[in-house]
């Protein structure tokens, strides 16, 4: 039997690291990168990623990198996943080419974390084939995808989308409406809301708050959701502590003053040099390695859980 056909469209870290994900599955990738003179360094990343996800490296082979999405031959692909930059231009210019070149039924999915489906694709007369496909980076060991019906998505193109990564070895989570943020970015920034509230307040330092998400309550989140968690634990205590918490929580709706002050002042983090702490390039490189070496030995962990 052939190899399934998938395109990637853009491939920046996100884009490599999808592309691992089809090609450690068997099948065959077109991926579109429009400037030439990157497609080593795109090809050396999508090893590399083979190789942490425990494939053979030798897939690679089956990567056929394009300049343009007028080169790809989609008549026989399976799933279309665009990954360009998070500009809802861009986007909507990509998915109206989309919506001319990919055969009709074809699910056709962007990795969007904010900007919603229903606005890139309202316009498109195929846009009942378009959904949200969201990873979480890095993409390849990260098993949680998120799929996200727009307003006008056919419910049968995320039944798909689900199958699909689910024969992938991902966990598909399935997202009812299209909203901002979907549903993994919501809980993940209201949880941020607090944290950042906590140092401007100076309850904590950023160390000490990294410290209670991952050695306090976030240690148990590979063993068990939170839903699970307070089931397991009573879920009188949680209204209890709902009850006297949630008065004093932090509600705003601006960023927090630390958070604007830092990127007011170039402090991004990693990718600047400074942040809440300085990053000088072996620091960058030391705990980006430990951060995949752990995300890896916890997907050990689910996969052996699930049997």
């Amino acid at each position: 039997m052939s190899q399934q056909h998938a395109v990637v469209v853009g491939l920046g870290l996100m884009g490599c690291d999808i592309a691992a994900i089809f090609l450690a599955g068997g099948w065959r990738v077109s991926a579109i990168e429009t400037d030439p003179a990157a497609w080593s360094l795109r090809e050396a990343r999508v090893r590399s990623s083979l190789e942490q996800l425990d494939a053979d490296p030798g897939q690679v082979g089956a990567l056929h990198i394009l300049g343009a999405l007028e080169e790809v031959v989609f008549t026989d692909a399976a799933v279309v996943v665009e990954a360009v930059p998070e500009r809802l231009d861009l986007k909507r210019e990509i998915f109206a080419m989309l919506d001319r070149l990919v055969p009709a039924g074809v699910p056709v999915a962007t990795n969007a974390s904010g900007l919603r489906i229903t606005d890139i694709a309202r316009e498109l007369p195929s846009r009942a084939r378009m959904a949200n496909l969201h990873f979480f980076l890095p993409a390849h060991l990260v098993p949680g995808v998120e799929v996200v019906r727009g307003e006008y998505t056919d419910p049968v193109i995320c039944d798909r989308l689900a199958e699909i990564m689910t024969s992938l070895g991902r966990k598909p989570i399935r997202v009812g409406r299209d909203v901002p943020g979907f549903l993994a970015n919501r809980i993940q920034h209201a949880l941020m809301r607090e944290a950042f509230a906590a140092i401007d307040e100076g309850l904590a330092t950023a160390e000490d708050v990294d410290a209670a998400v991952r050695y306090a309550f976030g240690f148990r989140y590979v063993a068990a959701g939170p839903m699970l968690q307070k089931e397991l634990a009573g879920l009188e205590t949680q209204l209890a502590a709902a009850r006297s918490i949630y008065p004093s929580l932090h509600n705003g709706t601006e960023p927090s003053a630390t958070l604007q002050a830092l990127v007011a002042d170039g402090r991004l983090g990693a990718k600047s040099g400074r942040g809440f702490r300085d990053w000088p390039a072996e620091a960058v490189a030391r705990e980006k390695a430990r951060y995949e070496r752990t995300l890896k030995a916890a997907t050990r962990l689910l996969r052996d859980e699930e049997g």
